[in-house]
């Protein structure tokens, strides 16, 4: 019976410590590193774009959907559905966008064009890091 009674509690710590695992930080130098993989489709000068992708410079805060870019419908209708990109959403977004999309808006289909994935979590938190420390630099 006691055991029943720490199950939940059990439970709840397992999830507490994996989450705080899945996002910690990340190490911006080879997180720079990492980004040589996104920078065929991603600009991260301020007043850059490329036509494969948005910039991603003062990405953490904008409301997904919202910057100089042709995005998807779904993508629209996320931001407009109130997606702010946090740490926790891109890390999610960058591992599958397609189910991130799905997910977020509660749809089975939806219109992405990313479709470039970041399995490695590892790699996710550094690309992190690496786009989060170009936000500090930013004046």
């Amino acid at each position: 019976m006691m055991r029943a009674a720490l199950l939940p509690g059990v439970l709840a710590l397992v999830l507490f410590t994996t989450l705080s695992v899945a996002f910690t930080p990340g190490d911006p130098v080879r997180g720079e590193k990492v980004f040589r993989k996104c920078k065929a489709c991603h600009s991260i000068e301020a007043g850059r774009n490329r036509p494969a992708g948005p910039n991603l410079l003062g990405l953490f805060g904008r409301q997904a959907g919202t910057a100089d870019y042709r995005f998807s419908t779904s993508m629209i209708e996320a931001g407009e559905a109130g997606l702010v990109w946090t740490p926790e959403r891109v890390d999610a977004y960058i591992a599958d966008p397609k189910a991130f999309l799905k997910e977020t808006l509660g749809v089975s289909r939806v219109r992405n064009k990313m479709v470039f994935r970041l399995k490695d979590g590892d790699q996710r938190a550094d690309v992190i890091a690496f786009l989060m420390s170009l936000e500090e630099e930013d004046p």
